[in-house]
């Protein structure tokens, strides 16, 4: 067989419809690959310019716009990777998609009608399951916008608890009393998030009513440094605490007020440790506590 005979042979070859089918299969293959890898490489950079100082090296900043973007970065890198899952979907039926009806194009059959009766479908179906897609374009949302994510304490109206799962069509939360709640990601109007930046710790403390406030002041600001600059405090503290001043005042006691900031669901944690700390700092200045830490209304006197 001659050079020109195996030429024309294999030029007849990549003409015949066998080998433009697999051609069109190889070729959305590689693009299919290569738009994955593009993907993964985006969010893995993502990922790691989201990457943080643990924070206990940061705490000392106390500015809330430094702190959140700090306790974010974990967030911002889950955010990363939920995005690129939903674009890798998303461009894998595009791609074969296309390709699907280019082959379909290739076998001569006009795929006109046929995109003319999916979208009569498509609209048919798109009144009758309205609510569905209403549910899915809503959990793309929240995964785009970071509203809440898995191990926040939300309060989304009709439940109040953990999130376990976020799907696009679905949340799963757990509330205190264990029960687990699965809500339409549609159905969510708004959302309450606790868990997200910081929160506040608050504590109220009672002292003699003769007790000097600014050295009541001076001994809380030596309890907050000192808390402040020890490492056993660096995953729950935010910046030193802060005297806030006087409450109230009753007969007995002036009450004064304790804010420091705190990482996210540890302003309990943190509260008792203050409300700790300054027992021991009161007790050693010799800071006078009443013993009626709050003053009772008054009883109406008894008629006989």
């Amino acid at each position: 067989m001659s050079l020109i005979a195996k030429t024309t042979g294999i030029m007849a070859f990549f003409e015949s419809l066998p080998a433009f089918i697999l051609m069109s299969i190889v070729v959305a293959t590689i693009a299919d690959f290569t738009v994955g890898r593009v993907i993964r490489r985006t969010v893995t950079k993502a990922a790691k310019s989201a990457q943080r100082e643990r924070l206990g090296s940061e705490k000392k900043n106390a500015r809330t716009a430094e702190l959140t973007d700090l306790l974010m970065g974990e967030r911002r890198e889950q955010r990363a990777e939920s995005i690129g899952s939903l674009l890798r979907s998303f461009m894998k039926l595009l791609i074969w998609g296309t390709t699907f009806l280019i082959i379909l194009t290739k076998l001569g059959i006009e795929i006109g009608p046929l995109l003319a009766s999916a979208g009569v479908v498509g609209v048919a179906l798109g009144f009758g399951a309205q609510t569905l897609v209403k549910d899915y374009l809503a959990g793309i949302f929240l995964i785009i916008e970071d509203q809440f994510g898995v191990g926040d304490v939300v309060d989304l109206g009709d439940a109040t608890g953990t999130v376990e799962e976020i799907r696009l069509r679905t949340t799963r939360v757990r509330d205190l009393s264990g029960v687990v709640w699965y809500i339409r990601n549609g159905e969510i109007i708004r959302v309450a998030n606790k868990s997200q930046g910081w929160t506040m710790a608050s504590v109220e403390l009672p002292v003699a009513y003769d007790e000097d406030l600014e050295r009541i002041r001076n001994i809380v600001t030596q309890v907050g440094s000192a808390m402040d600059e020890d490492p056993q405090f660096d995953d729950i503290l935010l910046g030193r605490p802060e005297f806030a001043g006087v409450e109230s005042v009753s007969g007995e006691a002036v009450f004064i007020r304790i804010f420091a900031k705190a990482a996210p669901q540890q302003q309990v944690a943190l509260a008792r440790a203050i409300r700790e700390r300054m027992k021991l700092a009161f007790d050693e200045a010799g800071v006078k506590v009443p013993i009626v830490a709050r003053p009772y209304p008054q009883q109406p006197p008894k008629t006989l």
